[in-house]
């Protein structure tokens, strides 16, 4: 098989502040910009400290004092007081009353209630503001604001495509790679696998070239593109932004001319998650992402499965792009696979890209973008604005001088979502691809236009994400992300299996549930319990709305916690299918 690119009280008994407090900055003591509110804090042997009449009445006459409006406000957690100055001040003006607090000896400490700010910055990277990708609030993916938590330190993404081209852009955050293509002549290098994965570019020079129907073409340098976008350096005052743009990028070479065998690219899978390829040293630095912005026509066959699930067992998240086929990605691998998460593409209006697969298979949406409108000549670019920008080469075949350039496809989509899955592996190393997978689709957000066909648990949001896996526990251990087909007047099951549990199950038990289907209102679901014991979670509501994203409580105090539970799913009418996309139980 050969795969191609898919681009207060008066009084109060509070704290009080510090005798001797440590000594501040003289900087931090004098207000450098207007100020509402100053924050005053009184020793503890005077009647302010305790009093809030007493602290009202010095504010209103110190403010008198220096000419201004003051008044107690409210008592601070610190036992300090709040004093407002009757609106925003000038800092002299500030400072006049902050000097009448301060000569007062029951003062301990006195300071403007100034304002703290988010730290994400916008980058100083020069193409930045056209990366609507990762921050317009209509279809971008939220990004900025989860690099206040990570910026993806400590993992490896591999990128699986045609290699790597030489950026400036990308140099820093490039680790060694490898080259599986195996035939001399796809790899345009002169000799079979090794360890350099330069892209040696992927042209065709004439029509039929790689078979019938296929066109020529100038190279791609598909694979940089992908890369920028996982993980471009970041405020060094050039080009573009990368989503996880301290995580490191691992150049995998399996496309050259004409595409690249399946043989290679799951040799390639087992190496990047640090399996053993015969004949091959070992990856000294295994990624904990891998991302495939590839695919072709045909279900997921048992090689690519097997390794998949190899490189997930192994710690990995394998990130596929759907296709670019307008077509239903079930037909289409690896994006048909079991284990990966399968992304569809977005456009800046919030709409399916109009090329993107779709179906019941999509797990999340991530920006494509759309160089041209669907009813623009094909071939054409025509909305560059609108597509997503990233690293690439000038070449026609051969490398020439880096550029930046913007592309469109499933294969933009899906390394937004490796990016985000980098970002969350470096904010709590402990996820396992199933939760990392689970966090993005239940922390996704609707589009914002629509999606016929289906496009999974809507568009990845990398901030509410990010925030989630690190302000909650992570996904519970016991989850099943086997795709599970739910045809018409169809009945279904999926199991979990739990061990290591003491007793019975508890009175609250949680069942999370994602269940794909154009129309929720023919599904019947329920909680099997180990002793056959029936818990309904669903029953026939909602119409012909889609999806089930929903945490279930059940009391299930009366059924013992080990053994094989199951959630049984039937459809009771014709007309619309789905899948159990996956479920899991937290005790």
């Amino acid at each position: 098989m050969s795969v191609t690119l898919l681009a207060g009280t008066a009084t109060a008994s509070v704290a009080v502040a510090s005798e001797t407090p440590a000594a501040a900055p003289a900087a931090a003591l004098a207000p450098t910009a207007p100020v509402e509110n100053l924050i005053v804090g009184y020793k503890s042997s005077a009647s302010e400290a305790s009093s809030n009449s007493a602290a009202a009445d010095d504010a209103t006459a110190k403010g008198k004092k220096a000419g201004k409006k003051a008044k107690f406000d409210r008592r601070l957690g610190t036992g300090a007081a709040l004093v407002n100055l009757g609106g925003t001040v000038a800092p002299a003006e500030a400072a006049d009353v902050m000097a009448q607090f301060r000569a007062d000896p029951d003062v301990a400490y006195v300071e403007p209630d100034t304002r703290a700010y988010a730290t994400a910055v916008t980058p100083n990277d020069t193409e930045y503001a056209k990366q609507w990708d990762l921050f317009e609030p209509t279809a971008g993916m939220n990004v900025p604001a989860a690099w206040d938590k990570t910026t993806g330190s400590g993992v490896t993404v591999a990128v699986i495509d045609t290699g790597y081209v030489a950026h400036s852009d990308l140099a820093s955050n490039t680790v060694a790679g490898y080259d599986f293509i195996s035939s001399s002549a796809y790899a345009r290098d002169g000799g079979g696998r090794d360890s350099n994965p330069a892209d040696e570019g992927d042209w065709n020079a004439t029509d039929g070239e790689c078979g019938l129907g296929s066109k020529a073409s100038n190279s791609s340098w598909h694979g940089t593109h992908v890369a920028g976008t996982i993980a471009a350096a970041t405020n060094n005052s050039k080009g573009i932004a990368g989503i996880a743009y301290n995580a490191k990028i691992q150049p995998v070479r399996v496309l050259g001319k004409c595409g690249g065998s399946t043989s290679d690219i799951v040799d390639a899978i087992t190496w990047a998650s640090g399996g053993s390829v015969a004949g091959v040293p070992a990856n000294a630095t295994p990624a904990k992402v891998i991302n495939m912005s590839l695919g072709g026509p045909g279900a997921c066959g048992t090689s690519y499965q097997n390794a998949i699930n190899a490189a997930v067992a192994r710690g990995t998240t394998v990130v596929v792009a759907a296709g670019n086929s307008n077509a239903d990605a079930a037909g289409y691998s690896p994006a048909s696979c079991n284990n990966v998460i399968n992304v569809a593409a977005s456009n800046r209006a919030g709409d399916r890209s109009y090329y993107s697969n779709y179906g019941s298979i999509i797990d999340i949406a991530a920006p494509g973008g759309e160089t041209r409108r669907a009813t623009d000549t094909p071939g054409t670019v025509t909305t560059p604005e609108n597509a997503i920008l990233s690293t690439l080469n000038a070449g026609t075949t051969t490398p020439g001088a880096e550029i930046y350039k913007p592309y469109q496809g499933t294969s933009m989509a899906a390394p937004h979502v490796a990016g985000l899955a980098a970002l969350l592996k470096s904010a709590n190393s402990a996820l396992t691809p199933a939760q990392i997978e689970t966090a993005i689709k239940n922390n996704a957000r609707p589009l914002a236009g629509t999606c016929t066909g289906g496009c999974g648990a809507g568009l990845a949001d990398a901030a509410a994400t990010v925030a989630a896996v690190t302000s909650t526990p992570p996904a519970p251990a016991f989850e099943n992300t086997t795709d599970v087909t739910i045809g018409d007047n169809t009945t279904v099951e999926s199991p979990i299996t739990v061990t290591g549990k003491t007793g019975n199950a508890p009175a609250a038990l949680k069942v999370g549930v994602n269940i794909v289907h154009t129309y929720i209102g023919d599904l019947k679901v329920d909680l099997i319990a180990p002793d056959g014991s029936v818990y309904t979670l669903h029953n026939r509501t909602g119409s012909g709305t889609d999806n089930i994203n929903q945490v279930y409580t059940v009391n299930a105090s009366s059924e013992v916690a080990n053994g094989t539970w199951k959630l049984r799913v039937n459809d009771n009418a014709g007309g619309d299918t789905g899948k159990i996309d996956s479920w899991n139980l937290t005790f």
